[in-house]
C-alpha cells in the first residue's frame, strides 16, 4: 500500500483554546469586556439616556400644540397655551401618573365646552351685565312715577289707596299695597289686570302727600321691576322664548362651573410646570397672573385669557352656582335638596283660628296664600307670582294691620301690606328690604280682631336658607347697592371678554394663524383616558354620574360629549404602517 498523507486538521479556533499566538485575534467588542481603549465608543442615543446636549431638539408640530410662535423666543412647553398637552419631560418623570390623563381630559373638556356652549354664556354674561345696571337705570328711565313732589305729611293708606281705585275702577282687583318708603317716594297700589304676563301686577302710583296719581305701569315679582328692567330679566331668563328659552339660560350657568373649574385645573398645573431658572421662572408665574403686556401674538391672548381668567374665578363660580338655583331643571333639584336637608327659611302660617273663623271677618278678610311664600322663598323677587284678587277690602285695614305689624317685628319702611284672599286667612305684612342688612320679617293679623295670628323672624332663618337669601341678593345687585352692581357688571362683562379671547385663540391657531382666513385651530388631542388607571376612570364616570343626575344639562351634554368625541376620534383612526420596527401596521391616532 502507498503511504498517503495524513488529513490537514482545521485550524484551531482562538476563541477556543486561546493557544493560537501568530493569527490575528478578532477585534474584542469593548461593549463586552471595556477593556479596549483606543477604539472610539460608539455614539449613544441621546433618546434613551438624555446626556446628549448638543443636538437640536425636535421641532413642535405647531398644528398639535398650537403653541409655535415667530414673534416670541419663548418654547411653546413653557408657555403652555390651552391646545397644550403636558411636556413629554413631565410625562416621562412621571410615567402613568395623573398628570399624563387629567392635564388632557380637562384641556379636552375645557376646549369642547367653551367652543360649544360659548354662545350662551356670552348671551347670559351680557344681558346678566344690563340687568345689573336696570335697577339704577329705572331711578332715571321712571322718575315721574318713582317720586313726589308733594310736600308735607302723608296722608293715610286708605286715601291713597282709594285715589287708586277710582283710577282702576272694575279694571282690577286689589292685591297689596307698598307704602311710600321715604319722603319724596311715591306709593304702589298693586291691582289685578289684563293682558300682564305671570308674575305681573298693575301698578299705580300714588303722591302719599297729596294722593295724585303720578303713573300707571306694570311691575314684576317682589322685586317690584318696572318695564326696562323685566325686558332685560326675560331675556337673561329665556330671551323672551318662554320655558324652551330657560333651558339656554340653565346650560350656560350649569356648564360655565365646568368650563371655569377646567380652566383653573389647567392653570395650576401650567403654573406648578413653570420651568427655568429662578428668574425666568418667576416671570412664567406671574405671566399666568397678570397680562404679558410685551407679548405677541397668540402668547399675548393667553396671557390675557389666563390671568384674567383666574381673577374671575369666584366671581364666575358664584355666578353660576346661584343662576343654576333659578334654572328649570337643577332649581327644582336644588330646591328639593334644600327641603330634604332642612335649608328652607320658615313659611308665615295664615290660616286663621278657627273661632275667628266661625264668626266671620267680613271685608277684613285673610292673606293672599303667596304672602307667606315671599320670605321663604329667595327667588320670589325674581319670578313671585301675583296673588289674586279680593272685592270688598276696607281701605281702612292696611293703616290698622301695619301699626300693629309695627309692634311685633316690622321696623322697615320697605313692605308689602297684602289683603285676605279667603275668610279663613289673615292679612300679613311683610318686610322687602333686600339690600344689608337684610330685613324680611314677617306677621300675620286677624283683619277682624287685629290680633297677631303668627310671626317670622329673618334672625331665626337656618344659616343655609340665610346664605340663599344673601346669594341671590347679590346676584341681582341689590344687596350692596351700586357697588355691588358694578362689581357684578365687571365680572359679567368679564366673562365675557374670556369667552372672546378663547375664540380667539382658537382662531389664531389654525393654518397661517387665521389671518384672513376662514379656518379654526385643531381640537385638544383625544385619548386622554386612555393612560388613566382603573381608579382615575372610576372617578371620573362617578362625577359625571353625580353631576349628570343634580344638573341635567350637565348631564345631557356630557354624553353628548363622550359619544360626538368617540365618534370624531374614530373617524380620524386609520391604519397607518410605520416605515420601520415592529409597531409598522398599527392604528395611530390621525390629527
Amino acid at each position: 500500500m502507498s503511504a498517503s498523507a495524513p488529513p490537514v486538521p482545521a485550524p484551531a479556533d482562538p476563541s477556543r483554546d486561546g493557544t493560537a499566538e501568530t493569527s490575528p485575534a478578532p477585534p474584542v467588542d469593548p461593549a463586552r469586556d471595556g477593556t479596549a481603549e483606543t477604539p472610539p465608543t460608539p455614539p449613544t442615543d441621546p433618546a434613551r439616556d438624555g446626556t446628549a446636549e448638543t443636538p437640536p431638539t425636535p421641532p413642535v408640530d405647531p398644528a398639535r400644540d398650537g403653541t409655535a410662535q415667530t414673534q416670541s423666543s419663548t418654547p411653546a412647553r413653557e408657555l403652555g397655551a390651552p391646545g397644550t398637552l403636558p411636556s413629554p419631560r413631565a410625562e416621562r418623570a412621571a410615567p402613568g401618573g395623573i398628570g399624563s390623563w387629567l392635564g388632557p381630559l380637562l384641556l379636552r373638556l375645557h376646549f369642547w365646552a367653551a367652543i360649544v356652549v360659548g354662545p350662551f354664556i356670552l348671551v347670559a354674561a351680557l344681558t346678566g351685565a344690563a340687568y345689573a345696571l336696570a335697577p339704577t337705570l329705572e331711578q332715571v328711565v321712571y322718575a315721574d312715577e318713582l317720586t313726589a313732589p308733594g310736600t308735607g305729611p302723608a296722608l293715610p293708606l286708605a286715601d291713597q289707596v282709594e285715589a287708586a281705585e277710582r283710577v282702576v275702577g272694575d279694571g282690577g282687583e286689589l292685591v297689596a299695597v307698598r307704602p311710600a318708603p321715604e319722603p319724596g317716594d311715591t306709593t304702589r297700589v298693586l291691582f289685578t289686570g289684563d293682558d300682564l304676563i305671570e308674575s305681573q301686577t298693575r301698578a299705580i302710583f300714588v303722591d302719599p302727600a297729596t294722593a295724585e296719581i303720578r303713573g300707571d305701569l306694570p311691575v314684576y315679582g317682589t322685586s317690584g321691576s318696572l318695564p326696562l328692567r323685566t325686558t332685560i330679566s326675560d331675556l337673561h331668563r329665556s330671551l323672551g322664548l318662554g320655558d324652551v328659552g330657560r333651558l339656554y339660560s340653565e346650560l350656560a350657568a350649569s356648564w360655565l362651573g365646568v368650563v371655569v373649574l377646567a380652566g383653573l385645573g389647567l392653570w395650576i398645573a401650567r403654573r406648578l410646570r413653570a420651568r427655568g431658572p429662578g428668574q425666568a421662572r418667576a416671570r412664567a408665574r406671574r405671566d399666568l397672573v397678570r397680562p404679558d403686556l410685551r407679548a405677541t401674538g397668540l402668547r399675548r391672548l393667553f396671557s390675557w385669557h389666563a390671568s384674567v381668567g383666574v381673577v374671575l374665578t369666584v366671581g364666575a363660580l358664584f355666578l353660576s352656582a346661584t343662576g343654576i338655583t333659578w334654572s328649570q331643571h337643577a332649581g327644582d333639584n336644588v330646591t328639593a335638596l334644600r327641603a330634604a336637608l332642612s335649608w328652607t327659611a320658615p313659611t308665615l302660617d295664615t290660616a286663621l283660628p278657627a273661632e275667628a273663623t266661625s264668626a266671620g271677618t267680613g271685608a277684613a278678610g285673610g292673606a293672599a296664600p303667596d304672602a307667606a311664600d315671599v320670605a321663604a322663598d329667595p327667588h320670589a323677587g325674581h319670578h313671585g307670582a301675583a296673588a289674586p284678587g279680593v272685592s270688598d277690602v276696607d281701605p281702612a285695614r292696611f293703616d290698622d294691620v301695619l301699626a300693629v305689624a309695627r309692634t311685633v317685628n316690622v321696623d322697615t319702611r320697605l313692605v308689602e301690606i297684602k289683603p285676605p284672599a279667603d275668610a279663613d286667612s289673615a292679612w300679613t305684612v311683610t318686610e322687602i328690604k333686600r339690600s344689608w342688612p337684610t330685613q324680611v320679617d314677617s306677621t300675620a293679623v286677624d283683619g277682624a280682631t287685629l290680633a297677631v295670628v303668627d310671626r317670622t323672624d329673618f334672625a331665626d332663618h337656618p344659616l343655609m336658607a340665610k346664605l340663599a337669601r344673601w346669594g341671590v341678593d347679590t346676584h341681582m345687585g341689590t344687596l350692596f347697592g351700586l357697588p355691588n352692581q358694578l362689581l357684578l357688571v365687571v365680572t359679567a362683562l368679564g366673562v365675557a371678554a374670556m369667552v372672546v379671547l378663547g375664540y380667539l385663540m382658537w382662531w389664531r391657531r389654525g393654518p397661517g394663524g387665521g389671518a384672513g382666513r376662514l379656518r379654526a385651530g385643531r381640537p385638544a388631542p383625544a385619548g386622554a383616558l386612555v393612560h388613566a388607571p382603573w381608579q382615575g376612570l372610576v372617578a371620573v364616570v362617578a362625577v359625571g354620574l353625580v353631576m349628570g343626575l343634580f344638573l341635567p344639562m350637565v348631564g345631557l351634554g356630557l354624553v353628548l360629549f363622550v359619544v360626538v368625541d368617540a365618534l370624531v376620534t374614530a373617524a380620524r383612526t386609520r391604519p397607518r404602517p410605520s416605515a420601520t420596527g415592529p409597531d409598522a401596521g398599527r392604528h395611530q391616532v390621525v390629527g
